[in-house]
């Protein structure tokens, strides 16, 4: 799969609606084990999400987590002391790879592990390195049965787009429903919480379903076709026709309905 090049710039244009699961997976996060706990932020994208866990434990050190180094440099504006009396950092790190190098207090991840084929494999394994008491929380996009994801597989698959962009449009993810996680996450010493939402998300402007997916879905096709512009606006001429089609506006703006899958699990203090 084309390794997805990204545009902080875009992708943080939907900054409160992509913000906003990430809030709701931190009400549900429950007492973390000390006062200044120690946490990784897996995916941490621009690290405007990042900052809220300082909010939230504001003695934390707190490291991000990210592949891209576009993201990597935008979030560092947040790296440095917290007024609290934290931390935080940001470094290079794949989480189809990356193992804690010490105990954490929490490991989280905001839509982000549906770019990790192998996440389910790798969460037991970041389980096993929380400290006592500790906590993983995640939250991932459901979107592969949406119209805008449905729209793109078929076009990236069909006869004038699949010897370029053939398989860019799906998402080989392994994502999975609330009641899928539940029954990775359960075991003896562990306290599951695993649920889904979806967000009648209200967009405005023009076409802007395609502007969401431009800082999403849409990145690998986008990075396929960066050096051939053409191709480009052929492209997403044709996408964007399909998703007013899909999505037309309504007096107020666009409904684009989101779907979000949530997990966490809290480990007992004695492993």
């Amino acid at each position: 799969m084309t390794q997805a090049s990204w545009d902080p710039g875009q992708y943080l244009r939907h900054e409160g609606h992509r913000s906003r699961p990430f809030q709701d997976l931190l009400h549900r996060v429950p007492r973390l084990p000390g006062p200044a706990p120690r946490i990784a932020d897996l995916g941490c994208g621009a690290g405007n999400v990042t900052a809220l866990l300082a909010e939230r434990w504001p003695a934390a050190r707190i490291t991000g987590f990210d592949t891209s180094a576009d993201m990597l440099h935008a979030a560092r504006r947040y790296a440095g002391p917290t007024a609290g009396g934290g931390a935080i950092d940001f470094r290079e790190g794949d989480a189809a790879r990356w193992l804690p190098d010490e105990p954490y207090d929490l490991v989280v991840s905001n839509a982000a592990l549906q770019w990790v084929p192998n996440h389910r494999e790798m969460i037991p394994r970041w389980i096993d390195g929380l400290a006592p008491g500790g906590v993983l929380a995640f939250q991932v996009p459901g979107q592969a049965g949406a119209r805008s994801h449905v729209l793109l597989g078929e076009l990236c698959d069909g006869a004038e787009w699949a010897d370029r962009l053939g398989g860019l449009g799906l998402r080989r993810s392994g994502v999975s429903d609330p009641a899928g996680y539940l029954d990775l996450l359960a075991g003896p010493g562990r306290r599951v919480d695993a649920w889904e939402t979806t967000y009648a998300q209200l967009l405005t402007g023009d076409n802007p379903v395609l502007d969401w997916v431009k800082g999403s879905a849409l990145r690998p096709v986008l990075t396929a076709l960066a050096a051939d512009p053409a191709a480009a606006d052929r492209f997403l001429a044709r996408y964007a026709a399909a998703l007013r089609e899909a999505y037309p506006p309504g007096p107020h703006g666009t409904v684009y309905p989101f779907r979000r899958v949530f997990a966490v699990v809290a480990t007992d203090q004695e492993k």
